[in-house]
C-alpha cells in the first residue's frame, strides 16, 4: 500500500495549463495633459478577470493568455467635466477655485491578450514570470463627481469618452505578486477640447497584479 501511495504522489500533469484568476489595484496617471491640468489626491484602479492559458511549446513554459475581466478607474484631478445645454464641456479649475473633490471614473469590459513566459514545470507552482501584451477594453459605464463652489454636481454616461480603449501591457514578479503596468495607446475622449485645443489625455496604469490559480 506504501508503494501505491508513492506512485499516485508521483503523477504528474504534463498537459497544465496556468488558466488562472487575475486581481489589479494601480495607481492611475494621465498622459499628455495640457497646460494647467494636474492630478491631485490618489487615483486607484481595481482591475480583476479570468485568463485562458493556451501553450505553445513542448515545456508548456510559453503561452498565449486570452482572457475576460472588469475594471473601475478614477482619475482625481483639476480637469473639470460638466454638461452643458447640447454638449460635454471641459475646464481646467484655477487655484482661486474653493472646491474638495473633482474626479471622473470609467467601468470598463476588457480583454487582455498576453504572451506568456515563465519558470513553471508540472510539479512547481510557484515560479518566476513575464507577460507581455495588449488590452482592450470597452467603456460601459462612466462619470464625472464635483464638491465644490458655486454648486456640486454629477454628471453619469457622458458621450465625451471613448468607447474603446487599449493599450500595452506588462506584469512581471514571482508566484501571486508581481508588478503591473499598463500604457494607453489611444486618447480618452473623443473629440474633446479645452480653448481650442484638442484634449489628448491617454492613461498609464502602475501597480500590482495578483494571478491566483
Amino acid at each position: 500500500m506504501a508503494q501505491d501511495n508513492s506512485a499516485k504522489q508521483m503523477v504528474v500533469d504534463s498537459l497544465y495549463r496556468e488558466d488562472q484568476f487575475y486581481l489589479g489595484i494601480t495607481y492611475n496617471l494621465l498622459s499628455n495633459k495640457p497646460s494647467g491640468v494636474s492630478q491631485n489626491a490618489f487615483s486607484s484602479g481595481l482591475h480583476f478577470g479570468v485568463i485562458r492559458d493556451m501553450p505553445i511549446n513542448d515545456n508548456r513554459n510559453k503561452a498565449i493568455g486570452v482572457g475576460l475581466g472588469l475594471s473601475f478607474n478614477a482619475y482625481n484631478d483639476n480637469l473639470l467635466i460638466s454638461e452643458g445645454a447640447s454638449e460635454t464641456t471641459f475646464s481646467v479649475l484655477n487655484e482661486d477655485t474653493d472646491y474638495s473633490k473633482n474626479k471622473f471614473y470609467t467601468y470598463v469590459v476588457e480583454m487582455p491578450i498576453q504572451y506568456r513566459w515563465r519558470t513553471s514545470t508540472p510539479s512547481e507552482y510557484s515560479f518566476w514570470r513575464i507577460y507581455t501584451g495588449l488590452k482592450v477594453g470597452y467603456v460601459f459605464a462612466n462619470g464625472t463627481k464635483y464638491i465644490g463652489d458655486p454648486e456640486s454636481f454629477k454628471v453619469r454616461n457622458t458621450g465625451a469618452f471613448t468607447k474603446i480603449q487599449y493599450g500595452l501591457t506588462f506584469s512581471a514578479g514571482y508566484n501571486t505578486w508581481n508588478f503591473y503596468l499598463y500604457y494607453g495607446l489611444n486618447d480618452m475622449f473623443d473629440t474633446a477640447q479645452i480653448n481650442g485645443e484638442s484634449l489628448n489625455i491617454s492613461a498609464i496604469k502602475v501597480g500590482l497584479m495578483f494571478y491566483i490559480l
